[in-house]
């Protein structure tokens, strides 16, 4: 199984708009153990084209702050599951994930993707 997380490399967490993404951490999982983690560059992808990063990239699972609906949509296509409204330390969730406690918003949206340049999701609730 292949986990993938929105990646902040300079902080480690879990970057919090899946569209602006501009790295994703993979991490391999075998027996319900990290066997191998390696951080991929989006290129600046963008909102649809990140699904099919991620299909190619053969993840999974993704783990993600917000999220908007077509994104979404595109990755329920693509046979990815969802684990949205996840903050905090990228390696954190995903043990907490294997562990089963990653608690996640199985209704998270953002819908707030026209306030222009410097728009992030951390900045309003897209929960």
């Amino acid at each position: 199984m292949r986990i993938a997380v929105t990646y902040d490399s300079n902080t480690g967490d879990i970057f919090q708009h899946f569209g602006h993404t501009a790295q994703f951490k993979l991490y391999d999982v075998e027996d319900k153990k990290i066997v191998n983690q390696q951080v991929a560059d989006t290129n600046g992808s963008g909102h649809g084209a990140l699904a099919g990063f991620l299909k190619e990239a053969k993840a999974d699972i993704l783990i993600c702050g917000g999220i908007g609906g077509g994104a979404q949509a595109a990755l329920a296509e693509a046979g990815i599951q969802l684990f949205g409204g996840v903050s905090g330390n990228a390696d954190n969730a995903v043990q907490s994930y294997l562990n089963g406690f990653l608690i996640f918003n199985p209704n998270v949206k953002c819908d707030h993707h026209d306030h222009g340049e410097g728009h992030n999701c951390g900045e309003h609730s897209c929960h």
